[in-house]
């Protein structure tokens, strides 16, 4: 091993111990804000969360550049990728949309997918040369974060759909008292719908170019490939719907949580059960 990528390897290991600590103090910084209203919390949770973010993006171009591959090769790397989008996707939405209350509840999710990562993920110099296509790096990451997008617009729906049988039985807890208005949940997770929408639609066409290229057993009648169309057709469809005819509330949530329960079918019952180019050994 040359004295180059020694050095890079011990980056990334400072760092893969590093981002589980700095996810938790988000959490904590978060849930510090949203449950006591503390107030060095709240001024400063979000400039936390985008450090490690900012974190993050380097562990993952130190790992790209230090192993030649993108880190998707394994479930642990697929992890941390995880970790990343989500955590960058709640970022784009809380910023877009002023709303900085569910941060607890969201960043908990990259703060465990970083904690499972961190501590069995492998350094692989050794993996199919397939699997060091750019291509391949942008599809995954693409999927990931649509993936990620659907998660975050089915926690705001769940959110949603609670605090609207709260008001309707005219009774609020404490949490519930603290959450966006039933207007701004639905907006989050409309958003988060946009962002699932876009990025799945550059992961089929990330698909559809290097996938034939990739795998001969190439097939458009894969399960996880017809799953991810058909999320995508929902979605759409439901967009455009919510533009037309003002379709609106309930409805979309239902629509957001449909979408994630599909996903999550798609990527592990079809993949324990079915065989495929995109089962994951």
């Amino acid at each position: 091993m040359t004295q180059n990528r020694l050095s890079s390897v011990n980056i990334i290991s400072f760092l893969n111990i590093l981002l589980p600590f700095g996810y938790a103090v988000a959490v904590y910084a978060y849930g510090k804000a949203f449950f006591a209203d503390t107030p060095w919390a709240k001024s400063s949770k979000r400039w936390i969360l985008l450090s490690v973010i900012g974190t993050h993006i380097v562990y993952l171009a130190a790992r790209t550049t230090a192993f030649s591959h993108p880190p998707a090769t394994t479930v642990y790397e697929v992890l941390t990728l995880l970790a990343f989008t989500t955590s960058a996707a709640y970022y784009v939405i809380e910023s877009r949309t002023g709303n900085r209350e569910t941060g607890y509840f969201i960043l908990n999710i990259p703060f465990f997918f970083q904690l499972v990562s961190s501590l069995f993920i492998k350094d692989l110099l050794e993996v199919p040369e397939i699997l060091r296509s750019n291509y391949f790096g942008f599809h995954v990451t693409a999927a990931l974060a649509g993936y990620s997008a659907i998660t975050l617009s089915a926690v705001y729906g769940f959110l949603y759909l609670m605090l609207y049988h709260e008001i309707k039985q005219t009774r609020f807890g404490a949490v519930y008292r603290k959450l966006p208005s039933l207007e701004n949940l639905e907006r989050m997770s409309v958003m988060a719908i946009w962002l699932a929408f876009f990025f799945l639609a550059a992961a089929m066409l990330a698909g559809v170019v290097w996938l034939p290229q990739a795998f001969s057993d190439f097939s458009y009648a894969d399960p996880k490939l017809i799953g991810t169309v058909f999320i995508w057709l929902l979605y759409g469809a439901a967009l455009a719907a919510r533009r037309s005819t003002r379709w609106k509330g309930r409805k979309m949530m239902i629509v957001a949580i449909s979408g994630f329960v599909i996903s999550i079918f798609s990527l592990t019952a079809v993949n324990m059960l079915l065989s495929g180019f995109h089962r994951f050994n």
